[in-house]
């Protein structure tokens, strides 16, 4: 492995080989870009995240078979006017139904005909108030959300027409006419706007802080463009790859995913390639060839970073053993990219270090002892010498000296972060994760104010009754927590099949509404085994946004169930392959394991008692899992890389000290970054980004600053030898010591 990691410099960074790999790159990203689709052109916000074999899934699908409806996805225009609606209010919104009856938008399937029905007929079915109204317009099923949201925008348009003023630009509370839409199709247009609306932000915001922070912390723009541009090509060439993975149908990719990607690229990217710079660095106070002290530095940190890049890799794959089809989604661009970055971190990088030099770090450019002196006499000034770094290993002298109170103060502290993220609360509701001047949210809270909370997305009912009379309408109106049943009707192929609609008294998003779901069915149940009905657990089917929740919530803690014990499984035998000592491997998998519940704790602190969020997305637990175990990995294998060569020509106790403060500014450098590229996706608009960004973030602060630094240099120095059972190199490392001592 050494030869083939010492010849790599030699066949990306050669003196002619420096200008192939940079033209390589230049084609791969250029052609590739000209020939496939980019990825973002490839996007489907709208794919389903069940599989069919989900009951509500199998509801739905039952319910479209015998219950057809033209009715299609409903968006839900509320109109509301503080004081009460007007006569001339009520004659637009006739006015404006009967323009779309007789120019039909692209994809509407449905419009109320309001113009054939009184006035009278009309101000019943406002709210009991009589300030509110609900018109809905009816897409047809299966519609993409770009022309959902092209429909709506010509609807506003004509109201804007027709009263004189647009309605959905005034704000709640205004005397005026106020009009929002929500529904499925509100919440569907608004979720996909506010993802598509954070890619370019994101994308500048990550750019700028990670370019703000290279510039802070080595003082050299162009070494803080170096990664950059490793970022972008490996972009350039990932998302047309993924472009036409999309369009040949063998992957699905969404906007979420896609912007996730973003951050991690960049996070994680520039991770790689800073290990790969901070070593060169050193190596050019070392070294006067630049074209030696490159090759030094791609075999020293090449393995360290093939085996950490193929770490996240393989953890990351894993997603594609999820149900959900969300987390399924993130599978296939997030390895992509990240193994993508690896390659260029191991063959552009070192390129475009060959090609600039010891300039990569102007003005702050590294020299020898003795070309600091030549430059120096040559200037006429006196030689300057190097400040001492004796402060900056108080960290390994302290480790090295005191690793038991280490030990005990870093558990007890993470244990009591930890501790915290028992306090947690998930929820799966998508509205709640709006900002709460979203149009479909605020449309929400106006209905549930004004009718039925339930009314938004009522719950279908189906069961077989063999032919029997059965009172579902009575049965499920005693519920406490319906408000209202429809009046049941007969399938239409199965006449035995009969049906109800249930509006619940609560926010049909809600925990408290999930869990209504198993009691609805029970209930239905014990109602077809009381006439008589066998194996009713079989003739019972429930539909609607709820039951689709509540399907959700069951796939999420099965997804967390397989894939967090696989990750773990798959990251402890790498690690067993590239150290070779299952000591090592248990404390290194035990030590991220530890900081990631507390970097759950910590969140929750933050978003629940600081930010006041009642709950988290049910999500959040299994992304922040994935990245922060594999990418905690990172900087545990570069620490104990670092000791595990140094072990072999010095006594342990010395090599974990100079491990630690050879690893300390370039681990501390890449996880400020990587927590800051994170921590970008708390400024956007959208909740679970926010959840996810503050919460990574602050897990990759604990491995850098905390975990990294002193658990586990502490650890290894309290095993002493053990820490490299049952590996031999420990016990060949300090004979090679004693060797050279005699």
């Amino acid at each position: 492995m050494d030869k083939i990691l010492g010849r790599l410099s030699q066949l990306v960074a050669g003196r002619r080989s420096k200008w192939i790999t940079l033209a390589v790159w230049i084609l791969l990203a250029g052609g590739l870009s000209a020939v496939w689709p980019s990825v973002n052109s490839m996007e489907r916000n709208n794919a389903a995240n069940l599989d069919a074999n989900q009951p509500s899934v199998i509801a739905e699908q039952l319910a479209e078979q015998e219950f057809p409806s033209d009715s299609g996805i409903p968006a839900l225009t509320v109109w509301t006017r503080e004081g009460g609606l007007t006569d001339e209010d009520y004659t637009r919104l006739q006015e404006l139904t009967s323009y779309f009856t007789a120019n039909p938008l692209e994809g509407m399937e449905l419009v109320l005909p309001l113009e054939q029905m009184p006035l009278p007929a009309l101000k019943q079915q406002a709210s009991e108030d009589g300030t509110t109204w609900v018109l809905p317009f009816f897409f047809a099923k299966g519609a993409e959300t770009d022309v959902m949201k092209t429909g709506m925008e010509e609807i506003r348009s004509q109201a804007e027409t027709i009263f004189e003023k647009d309605p959905f630009d005034a704000k709640l509370g205004d005397q005026g006419l106020v009009a929002r839409v929500s529904g499925p199709a509100g919440i569907s247009i608004d979720a996909v706007g506010l993802f598509s609306s954070a890619d370019v932000s994101l994308m500048i915001a990550t750019v700028l802080i990670v370019l703000i922070l290279l510039l802070l912390i080595y003082r050299s723009p162009i070494l803080a463009i170096i990664p950059l541009i490793a970022v972008g090509f490996a972009y350039g060439v990932a998302g047309p790859i993924l472009g036409k993975m999309a369009e040949q149908g063998w992957i699905t990719v969404d906007s979420q995913a896609i912007s996730i990607m973003t951050v991690l690229l960049f996070g994680a990217g520039t991770d790689y390639c800073l290990f790969l710079i901070s070593h060169f660095r050193q190596l050019l106070t070392e070294e006067k060839e630049k074209s030696k002290a490159l090759a030094a530095a791609v075999k020293g940190s090449s393995g360290a970073i093939a085996m950490s890049g193929f770490t996240v890799v393989i953890a990351l794959l894993v997603l594609l053993l999820a149900q959900y089809g969300s987390v399924q989604r993130f599978g296939v661009p997030f390895s992509l990219s990240i193994l993508i970055m690896g390659i260029a971190s191991l063959t552009l990088v070192p390129a475009l270090l060959a090609i600039l030099g010891r300039a990569s770090f102007f003005p702050f450019i590294p020299r020898t002892p003795e070309m600091q002196t030549e430059r120096a006499k040559r200037r006429g000034k006196p030689n300057r010498h190097p400040k001492s770094k004796a402060s900056a290993g108080w960290i390994g002298r302290t480790v090295t000296k005191r690793p038991w109170t280490i030990f005990i103060v870093t558990t007890l502290l993470l244990g009591v972060l930890a501790s915290q993220a028992t306090r947690i609360e998930y929820t799966v509701d998508l509205l709640s994760s709006f900002p709460e001047d979203t149009p479909s949210r605020e449309g929400f809270a106006v209905i549930a104010d004004k009718f039925t909370p339930g009314e938004l997305a009522p719950v279908k009912l189906m069961v077989d009754t063999e032919g029997k009379d059965i009172d579902l309408q009575g049965t499920f109106s005693s519920l406490p927590y319906v408000s209202q049943v429809s009046t049941p009707a007969d399938g239409k192929t199965n006449p035995d099949i009969r049906a109800v609609e249930l509006q619940l008294n609560v926010n049909p998003y809600s925990n408290e509404a999930m869990k209504h779901i198993p009691e609805l069915r029970q209930t239905a149940e014990s109602l077809l085994a009381d006439e008589g009905i066998g194996e009713p657990e079989n003739k019972v089917w429930i539909s609607g946004q709820t039951a689709t929740q509540y399907d959700t919530e069951n796939t999420n803690a099965r997804d967390t169930k397989v894939i967090i014990p696989i990750v773990i499984g798959l990251i402890a035998l790498l690690l067993l392959v590239y150290l070779r000592s299952i000591v090592a491997m248990v404390y290194l998998i035990l030590t991220v394991v530890l900081s990631y519940f507390a970097a759950l704790g910590i969140g929750w602190v933050v978003l629940h008692d600081l930010m006041g969020n009642a709950a988290i997305q049910g999500l959040i637990p299994l992304y922040a899992f994935v990245f922060l175990v594999a990418l905690g990995e990172d900087y545990n294998i570069f620490l104990i890389s670092s000791i595990w060569k140094k072990r072999k020509v010095m006594p342990l106790k010395d090599a974990i000290r100079e491990g630690v403060n050879e690893t300390g500014n370039v681990i501390t450098s890449a996880g400020l970054i990587l927590a800051g590229t994170f921590a970008v996706l708390a400024t956007l608009p959208i909740q679970v980004l926010v959840q996810f960004g503050i919460i990574a973030a602050v897990g990759v602060l604990l491995d850098t600053f905390l975990v990294r630094p002193f658990l586990v240099p502490a650890i290894t120095m309290l095993l002493g030898k053990a820490a490299f059972w049952p590996s031999k190199e420990g016990r060949l490392g300090q004979k090679s010591v004693e060797d050279t001592a005699k």
